[in-house]
């Protein structure tokens, strides 16, 4: 469903009051995101200075309040907090009474699904799991890259089209994402996000090292490009010299690393080792040129040496 579907804020009518509980770099967002849509934010709580900011500059004149308070002013909370706090600020609301009946219940938590809602759930409230497959900056910028961002969405039967329906209204593409697969979820979105943190991080560092003035500049074309193929293709897309089995020029990276980063070592290692599974698994790496490679990564050698390229 696009979001050039649905009816102007102003049309329609069943508007909700929204609060906040964790103003960390994700929940402001998502309900200034919902404050465009028609929606009204009235709480937010957060503990230290910058989430107090970041409170302030998405949600301006939106009163800051403890978490038992933003339930009491809110049909709709947004329980914005790290993965291995949820658990127990769910049971901490039931069990004090904070949480309403009738009352939807949204964590963000890519790891969990519903289920870590049941103590709410049992009081009564609605319980939903709507987790943005998105980097947040804690920006106002968040808000632009919600639209056509992905909802890993994981609610009850009754509750699907009252998941769907404030997904789409925050700019979101809904992506139902079973109970028991959630966990799997989250460590695929992971692998490919924050690892690629790391990894674009190392790069710079590397190329700095090597004289490069602006490894931003140059890695840029580079990274789009090889996403873009990655994202198109899959394996199909697989280059350079562990795809092509230089196992001397693989030797010739490891040598310089342990020479100038050795921390990076053991990440190319794992990395090179998991192309050229890849690679070798799809046909791109001829099993001819694969044991010296093997042989390069298993051991870590800086053995014969090659011409990167």
């Amino acid at each position: 469903m696009s979001t050039s579907q649905l009816p102007d804020p102003k049309d329609r009518p069943a508007r909700l009051t929204v609060g906040v509980v964790g103003a960390g770099r994700v929940g402001p967002a998502l309900a200034a995101s919902l404050q465009l849509a028609g929606h009204r934010p009235v709480a937010v709580s957060g503990v230290s200075d910058a989430s107090r900011k970041r409170a302030a500059q998405l949600l301006p004149d939106v009163p800051l309040v403890p978490p038992a308070e933003v339930l009491q002013r809110a049909d709709l909370v947004l329980l914005t907090v790290p993965d291995d706090t949820l658990p127990g600020l769910v049971e901490g609301l039931a069990e004090t009474g904070a949480v309403r009946p009738g009352q939807l219940l949204v964590h963000t938590s890519g790891r969990y699904g519903a289920k870590v809602l049941d103590p709410a759930l049992r009081a009564g409230a609605l319980p939903l799991a709507l987790h943005p497959a998105m980097t947040f900056t804690g920006t106002p910028v968040d808000v632009q890259r919600l639209a056509g961002c992905s909802f890993g969405v994981t609610a009850p039967d009754e509750l699907r089209m009252a998941a769907e329906a404030l997904v789409i209204e925050m700019g979101g593409e809904p992506e139902w994402i079973a109970e028991e697969r959630r966990p799997l979820y989250h460590a695929a979105l992971a692998l490919g996000a924050n690892h690629l943190v790391t990894l674009v991080a190392q790069s710079m560092e590397l190329l700095r090292e090597a004289g490069v003035e602006a490894p931003d500049r140059m890695l840029g074309p580079l990274l789009g490009a090889a996403l873009d193929n990655a994202l198109r293709s899959g394996d199909a897309a697989l280059t350079g010299p562990v795809a092509r089995g230089d196992a001397g020029t693989v030797a010739a990276h490891v040598a310089e690393l342990r020479k100038h980063a050795p921390q990076t070592v053991a990440g190319y290692l794992a990395m090179a080792r998991a192309t050229a599974d890849r690679a070798l698994a799809h046909g791109l790496l001829k099993p001819e040129l694969a044991e010296d490679l093997l042989g390069v990564l298993a051991t870590g050698t800086n053995g014969a040496e090659g011409d990167a390229r």
